[in-house]
Order: C-alpha cells, then sequence, then structure tokens
C-alpha cells in the first residue's frame, strides 16, 4: 500500500479541527517508512528482491523490526505524538497524530505478506491482499477516494490546491503499479522512495494553507485564503 497510508492522514483533518496540519499528518502517515528507508539506507534494517514474492511487486522486507513491528510502530506513534503534543500545547493533536502513525501498521498487516512481527519476533503476520492485485487496487482507491471527498467536504477553501496533491498521488500510485519493476533495492530506489514521500508532503503542506475547516469560526476565517 502506497497512497492508501494517507487516507487516515486526510480523514483525521477532515474529523476535527484540532487534528494538526494535513503536512505534518501526512508526516505521520508515512513515518515509519521514512525511517525504513532511511534505516536501510544504512544498513540497519534490510529489503531485497524476491521476484514472485506476492503477485503486485517483488520487495521482500525480510528485516524491519524497529520500523514495523507493532513495539517499532508503537514507540514511533508515541515520539511523533510527543513532538506534535509539545509543538501544538495539544493533547488531541497529539492524540490524533499518534493515531495516524498507528495507521501505517494496521494497512501493512492488511496488504503485505506475512512480514510483520509482534517485537521482532520469529512469528510473522499480514494478510496478503498484494497476491489478489484487482481487490489491492480496488481497496487502495476506495480508501483514499473516501478520505479525500471527506477532507474536501469537511474544509473550505480552493478545490484546485487538492485536486493537484490528489493528482499528484495518483500518478506515484500509477508508477507504483504499473511502472517497471526495480532491478535493484539500493540507495537510488529507496531515494527516490523518499523524494516522493517528500514532494507529496511539501503538497499536502501548501493544500494545508489554502483550506480551514468548516467547524472554525472568526472574522479571519471569513473569506478563503489567497
Amino acid at each position: 500500500m502506497f497512497i492508501g497510508h494517507f487516507a487516515p492522514a486526510l480523514a483525521a483533518c477532515a474529523a476535527t479541527e484540532e487534528a494538526p496540519k494535513l503536512g505534518t499528518m501526512f508526516i505521520a502517515a508515512q513515518l515509519t517508512d521514512w525511517a525504513f528507508f532511511l534505516f536501510a539506507m544504512g544498513g540497519i534494517e534490510h529489503l531485497r528482491l524476491t521476484p514472485g514474492i506476492t503477485a503486485m511487486n517483488p520487495l521482500d522486507f525480510y528485516h524491519y523490526p524497529l520500523t514495523h513491528s507493532l513495539a517499532g510502530t508503537s514507540a514511533f506513534a508515541i515520539g511523533f505524538a510527543l513532538i506534535v503534543g509539545i509543538a501544538l500545547r495539544n493533547f488531541i493533536a497529539a492524540t490524533w497524530a499518534g493515531l495516524v502513525v498507528m495507521s501505517h501498521w494496521v494497512l501493512d498487516f492488511v496488504s503485505h505478506q506475512p512480514d510483520l512481527t509482534i517485537a521482532g519476533g520469529e512469528k510473522h503476520y499480514g494478510l496478503g491482499l498484494w497476491n489478489y492485485p484487482i481487490a489491492a487496487i480496488v481497496v487502495e482507491l476506495l480508501i483514499i477516494g473516501l478520505a479525500f471527498w471527506w477532507y474536501v467536504r469537511r474544509t473550505k477553501g480552493p478545490i484546485v490546491p487538492p485536486l493537484v496533491l490528489l493528482a499528484f498521488m495518483l500518478v506515484f500510485q500509477a508508477v507504483n503499479w504499473f511502472g517497471p519493476e526495480p532491478q535493484t533495492v539500493g540507495i537510488p530506489f529507496l531515494a527516490t522512495g523518499l523524494a516522493a514521500f517528500a514532494i507529496l508532503t511539501l503538497i499536502a503542506s501548501w493544500v494545508a494553507s489554502t483550506r480551514w475547516h468548516r467547524n472554525e469560526v472568526g472574522l479571519h476565517r471569513a473569506s478563503p485564503p489567497l
């Protein structure tokens, strides 16, 4: 799952005006993948190419207990929630940020083959949705589509920025699904993934700067931002 991970970020920002800004939530949604790619660059965690390991891609995430075990993801969620809570002085915002970080493990559990652990042990978990390409594509498009619709419905502002964000997400996802399979998983591959995360996060930050939640009131929200 790729852009589907951003669905909880959009949904959280739609649910309440107390959620952190969309750019922050995009970081939360992929925080453990940010960490994993950086750790893989440093040889701390590992992936490899194993053609046929799933029907949708050949990536074998055979060692990532720090970022993708349930315990590891929970630690990242707590740490990120603390940072957000201290920065914003808002317990509710911190809670939402932590929940979005945790959503990553849940969505990976649905989509990955059994390669996730509870705390880095021998037993692995995963429902393997990636072995059913049509179902995986439908599920990913459905959850991101619904979350995007809810976000736009629950916020006010120009429609063009969120449509630009959606277009970029769909293009990146199409490349992920239908582009050529990677030949190596070295630093260039990992850096490309990080660049994709960064681009989407920057666009999400721009979107957040142009929109506000419908529950927000006051003279400063009397007209759309420029």
